[in-house]
C-alpha cells in the first residue's frame, strides 16, 4: 500500500526558484538544502504549487495499481464519475463506460447523483434556518482549509458529506456494501477525503485515468461502443452543473429556495480567505450559503483537469449535457452525516528579539533592510525569519542577501588582486575597477580616483587607457581575447579581455609586465656577455694549449734527434 502524501517532490527536479513557497497559500512548503519538499501536517492539497512548478518537479501520487489491484481481487468496481468528465474528454455517455469496462470496471454511475442529494438536503437545511452562515462541504480541500487555518468557521460548514462520500453511500445501499468504488475526477484533496471517509475506496484523477487508457488500451477509437451501456442506476439532472462556480448553487434555486436566502460562491482560496477575515457570523440576522470552492473557476480548473480545451468549451460543453427534471424531490433519498472537527495549526511565536536577531542572519540590521520584496516565497521579511526559526527555510532563500554576499566576495577578490581588473558596459563606460587598475592607468590622477567612493565608475574607459579597441572588439564578437607583451608607448603589457555579459558588458585583467621583460633583456644581454667572455677565454686557452704543445713538440724532438746521434757515434767506434 502507497502511504506517501498525496503532493510530493521530485528532489532532483526542483531548481530552488521557490515558485511554490509563492503560490501555496498556507506555507505548507519546507524548503531544505535548497530543495522543497511538502508537510503534510500542513498542506490542504489544493494542487496549487503542482500547477505552478516550472521544472515539474510537484508531482501527485499515482494510485493506479490500488484501482487495479481492487478489479484483480475479482471485486466488483464501480466507477464514481466526477460531473467534470464531460469537459475534458469528447466522448459520449456511451463511449466513456466503454472505456472504463474495458478497463476492467463492472458498472460506471456519476457522482452527480450524490450531488443532487447533497443540494436537496443543504435546501432543506437553509429553508429551515431563520439565520446564521453556511459553507459547503462539498470541496474537501475548502473544508480542510477552514479546519487547519480557520477552525472558528468550522461549525459553520454543513454537516453533510460531498456528492462523492454522498454517491458511495448511494452505490452501496444500492449494489451492496462489499463493492468497490474508485472516484474519478480533476481533484488532489479526494485522495485524503478517501483516507478520512472511508465510504469509496480509491481516488484517481483524470490524468491518471488517461495514463491508464494510453497503456492499457493505446488507442481509445478501437474500443467498440455498447449502445446499452447508461450510467447506473440512472443519468444524473441539475448535480451535472456543480463542477461549475456558482453550479451548486444554481441546483439550489431550482429545488427552491426562499428568497431571504442569500446564495455566494467564492471560488479561489484566496478569495475565501480574504472574504473570512474579519467576518462574525454571529451577528448576522440572515441566512447565507456560501458555495465555496478551492480553485478559482470551480472544479473544471482543478490542477489534475489535464484539457487543452479553453474554459469557455468546458463550460458549453457541461451546461450542454446537463439534463432538467420537471420534478425534484423535497428530501433527500441519501444523506451522509458529516462531522467536521477543527485541527488549527498552531503558529509558532517567537519573541520580537528572537526575530530581529534571525533578520540579521540575512543580511536585515534595520527596517530599512527589510525590503519585503517577495523573492523567497514569503510575504515578508519577518515572515521568512519566523520560516527560519520553524526549520522550513534557508538563508539562501533571500535573493538580496545571497546577492550581496556574491557581491562582497566579488569585490574582496578583486580589490586584493595584484592585476588591474576593469569591467565596462556596451557605452565603454566603467562600471568597476580595482585599485591596481587606477594606479596602472591614472597616473597623478589616482589619488583623487582613490578619494571617490564610486572610483572610476562611470569614467569613459578611451580616456583612462589607449587599447579601448581591443574591448570593442570582444563586445562585438563576444569572443575573449588575449594579448601578450602587448606594447603601448613604452610599456608592455599581458591582456586577457572577457565576456561577462554577451554584447553588453565585458571585463579585462591586466598585467603590465615592462619590468620582467626589461629585466629578462639585461639578464639575457649580461648572459650572452658571460657566454662570449667565456669563448674567449676558452678559445684563448686553446691557444696557449696549441702553442705550448708547438714549442713542446720541438723541443722533444731536439732531444729525441741527439740521442739519436749519439747512438750512431758509439756503433762506428765499435
Amino acid at each position: 500500500m502507497n502511504n506517501q502524501y498525496p503532493v510530493y517532490t521530485l528532489s532532483n527536479e526542483c531548481h530552488d526558484c521557490y515558485r511554490c513557497v509563492r503560490e501555496c497559500l498556507v506555507k505548507a512548503i519546507k524548503i531544505e538544502n535548497g530543495h522543497a519538499s511538502v508537510i503534510p501536517e500542513k498542506c490542504i492539497a489544493c494542487g496549487h504549487c503542482v500547477k505552478a512548478c516550472p521544472s515539474n518537479a510537484k508531482r501527485v501520487r499515482v494510485d493506479i495499481d490500488k484501482a487495479k489491484n481492487l478489479i484483480l481481487a475479482q471485486k466488483q468496481v464501480y466507477v464514481s464519475l466526477a460531473p467534470s468528465w464531460s469537459g475534458v474528454f469528447d466522448y459520449s455517455p456511451e463511449k466513456m463506460i466503454s472505456i472504463l469496462k474495458k478497463l476492467g470496471f463492472k458498472e460506471v454511475s456519476e457522482t452527480a447523483l450524490g450531488a443532487q442529494e447533497v443540494s436537496i438536503k443543504t435546501a432543506q437545511m437553509l429553508n429551515d434556518a431563520e439565520k446564521g452562515l453556511f459553507i459547503s462541504s462539498a470541496c474537501p480541500v475548502i473544508v480542510d482549509f477552514i479546519r487547519l487555518y480557520h477552525p472558528e468557521f468550522t461549525k459553520y460548514i454543513t454537516p453533510i458529506g460531498s456528492p462523492a462520500m454522498t454517491h458511495a453511500k448511494m452505490l452501496r445501499e444500492k449494489y451492496g456494501d462489499d463493492i468497490a468504488i474508485v472516484f474519478i475526477g480533476p481533484c488532489i484533496g479526494k485522495k485524503n477525503e478517501v483516507k478520512y471517509s472511508g465510504l469509496y475506496d480509491v481516488a484517481l484523477t483524470f490524468k491518471e485515468l488517461k495514463v491508464w487508457i494510453h497503456d492499457e488500451i493505446v488507442d481509445p477509437s478501437t474500443v467498440p461502443v455498447d449502445p446499452q451501456n447508461k450510467f447506473v442506476p440512472n443519468t444524473a439532472y441539475e448535480g451535472a452543473l456543480y463542477p461549475i462556480d456558482g453550479g451548486m448553487n444554481e441546483t439550489i434555486k431550482r429545488i427552491g429556495i426562499k428568497k431571504e436566502v442569500q446564495l455566494m460562491d467564492i471560488a479561489g482560496l484566496e478569495s475565501f480567505d480574504k472574504a473570512l477575515n474579519n467576518f462574525n457570523p454571529d451577528k448576522l440576522d440572515k441566512v447565507i450559503f456560501v458555495e465555496a470552492l478551492s480553485c478559482e473557476g470551480g472544479c473544471i480548473a482543478g490542477p489534475c483537469i489535464t484539457t487543452d480545451k479553453a474554459g469557455i468549451s468546458i463550460v458549453s460543453d457541461i451546461l450542454t449535457k446537463a439534463k432538467e427534471r420537471e420534478i425534484i424531490p423535497k428530501s433527500p433519498s441519501v444523506v451522509v452525516p458529516y462531522d467536521i472537527h477543527e485541527k488549527k495549526i498552531v503558529d509558532s511565536q517567537y519573541p520580537i528579539e528572537e526575530i530581529l536577531k534571525t533578520l540579521k542572519r540575512i543580511g536585515k540590521h534595520s527596517v530599512d533592510d527589510e525590503l519585503n520584496c517577495g523573492g523567497c516565497g514569503y510575504a515578508t521579511c519577518r515572515d521568512l525569519a519566523k520560516a527560519l526559526l520553524d526549520g522550513d527555510a534557508e538563508p539562501s532563500m533571500c535573493v538580496s542577501y545571497m546577492r550581496k554576499i556574491a557581491m562582497k566576495k566579488a569585490a574582496a577578490l578583486v580589490r586584493c588582486m595584484p592585476a588591474a581588473v576593469v569591467v565596462v558596459d556596451r557605452s565603454m563606460n566603467i562600471i568597476e575597477a580595482n585599485e591596481s587598475f587606477m594606479k596602472m592607468f591614472t597616473g597623478d590622477m589616482f589619488e583623487i580616483f582613490k578619494a571617490r567612493p564610486e572610483g572610476l565608475a562611470g569614467a569613459a574607459l578611451d580616456r583612462i587607457i589607449d587599447f579601448s579597441d581591443l574591448f570593442k572588439t570582444v563586445l562585438k564578437s563576444g569572443k575573449e581575447l588575449h594579448k601578450e607583451r602587448y606594447a603601448v608607448k613604452n610599456n608592455l603589457y599581458d591582456i586577457s579581455v572577457f565576456t561577462i555579459e554577451e554584447n553588453e558588458i565585458v571585463g579585462a585583467v591586466v598585467s603590465d609586465v615592462t619590468q620582467s621583460e626589461t629585466n629578462r633583456e639585461k639578464i639575457s644581454q649580461k648572459a650572452h656577455e658571460v657566454i662570449s667572455k667565456n669563448i674567449s677565454i676558452v678559445q684563448e686557452i686553446a691557444c696557449l694549449l696549441g702553442e705550448h704543445m708547438v714549442e713542446t713538440e720541438t723541443l722533444l724532438s731536439s732531444i729525441a734527434n741527439d740521442f739519436d746521434d749519439t747512438d750512431d757515434e758509439k756503433k762506428k767506434v765499435e
